[in-house]
Formats: C-alpha cells, sequence, structure tokens
C-alpha cells in the first residue's frame, strides 16, 4: 500500500472512532479504553500512536522551508506542540521573537498568559491540547502576516488539523480566526459563539498578546473559553 493511501486511510479510521466515541453515552462517565479488550481497542491504540508520526512526516516535509521570504530571516521554524490526540486545539497567528529563539510556540508573555488560561483556568495541562500557528516563521517585528504568506502556510496547518481532529479548535486572534473561517468579519463579532471548521466546532477569541494591551477583554475571553469547556464538558 502506498504511503498516501495508508495515511488516508489512517486519517478516515480517526474520524469514524471519534464519531463512535462523541456518540457513545459510556464515555460521559470517564470510562478509560485502554483497560478494555479486544479489536476496537486495538485499532484506537494504532491510531492514536500513528497520529504522532503523521505529525512527524508533515514537519518532515516542510524541512527547512523556504515558500516565502520568512524562511530566510526566522532563526527557528516553529511547527507547532502538545497531544496529538488533543480534543482542543488552539491556533495563534505568528511566532513572536521568544517562540522564534526558542522553537516553540506561545513561550513569552502571551504564551504565559495562554499557559494561565489552560492550567488556572481550564484546570488542564499544556500537555493536554495542542498549540500551533497559522504562520510557522516568524513575521520581522512581529509585523502581521501577509497574504502571500498564509496562503504558502496554510497548508500545512490543514494537514495538522486534519490529523489531530479535535473536537474544537480556539482560534486566537484576529488572522487565526478570518484565516480558518476564510472570512473577513471582525474578531469581535465572530467571538462568542462556536462556528465551524470542516465540521470541528470553532471558538474564536482575543489574542493572549492583545489582552497584555487591553486587559479589560479578559471577562470576554474567559466567557469563550467558558463556553468551550462547557461544549468539552471540562
Amino acid at each position: 500500500m502506498e504511503r498516501g493511501e495508508l495515511q488516508t486511510e489512517l486519517l478516515e479510521a480517526v474520524r469514524a472512532l471519534k464519531e463512535q466515541v462523541s456518540n457513545s453515552d459510556s464515555l460521559s462517565v470517564g470510562i478509560d479504553w485502554r483497560k478494555s479488550s479486544g479489536t476496537a481497542t486495538a485499532q484506537v491504540e494504532t491510531v492514536y500512536a500513528n497520529r504522532e508520526e503523521m505529525l512527524k512526516a508533515v514537519r518532515r516535509e516542510m524541512g527547512d522551508c523556504q515558500l516565502c521570504p520568512l524562511g530566510k530571516t526566522r532563526k527557528n521554524l516553529v511547527f507547532g506542540e502538545g497531544n496529538p490526540e488533543a480534543r482542543i486545539v488552539f491556533v495563534g497567528e505568528a511566532p513572536g521573537a521568544d517562540e522564534d529563539e526558542q522553537g516553540h510556540p506561545f513561550v513569552g508573555r502571551a504564551g504565559q498568559l495562554l499557559t494561565d488560561i489552560i492550567v488556572k483556568g481550564m484546570k488542564l495541562k499544556r500537555k493536554d491540547v495542542y498549540i500551533c500557528n497559522i504562520l510557522k516563521c516568524r513575521p520581522p517585528g512581529n509585523r502581521n502576516p501577509q497574504p502571500e504568506e498564509i496562503s504558502k502556510c496554510e497548508p500545512f496547518l490543514k494537514k495538522q488539523l486534519r490529523i489531530i481532529s479535535p473536537e474544537i479548535i480556539c482560534a486566537l486572534g484576529t488572522f487565526a480566526a478570518k484565516t480558518l473561517l476564510n472570512t473577513d468579519v471582525p474578531i469581535s463579532v465572530l467571538r462568542g459563539r462556536f462556528h465551524l471548521y470542516e465540521g470541528i466546532k470553532l471558538m474564536p477569541t482575543y489574542h493572549p498578546a492583545y489582552l497584555l494591551r487591553n486587559p479589560s477583554a479578559k471577562k470576554q475571553v474567559w466567557e469563550d473559553i467558558q463556553m468551550i469547556m462547557k461544549e468539552a464538558k471540562i
């Protein structure tokens, strides 16, 4: 079987299994499927193990990406990190200076605020979710992403999201929300309710960097996060 066909079959298996899981009342009481026996359990474990490998394959595909001029100015390509089985994926706009230096997403001041939202607010760990950006390279001076850059980088993001197949995506900020929803509607109008991205529920909210400049918006972000928690039954 060709590698591409194998990946397609794995993705289809992930979606089918997630649909079975979401339709199962027994999951609401926190059953650990890994303790079960039988073919279904083996299939789940095989698919989950391969999600990480499939993400690694996408990263290898990017290599030393030079598809846009940012490849020449970055220090590190920031692919994304977290749980390949994540129920919730956070998508920002682009790496900043700290992220470019360290090669990890959301590790600067805005990243610490996102960590607080996840850990203190949602009572989860960063490793429980997946975190990435629309762009994988830092725009010089942290300027806004340009359309050409987004068009070159978005296909890799789409592959990440299809592999992870989360229940909920939280789009952080204007560029993440507008790119994923293919809209020009302002984030102030988009936030506060769920939208659909390829069948996945998507909640737009303000970027943590915006909250550093506008602390009064934290209340609205917390309202959005609470809606995510309610939907995910956290």
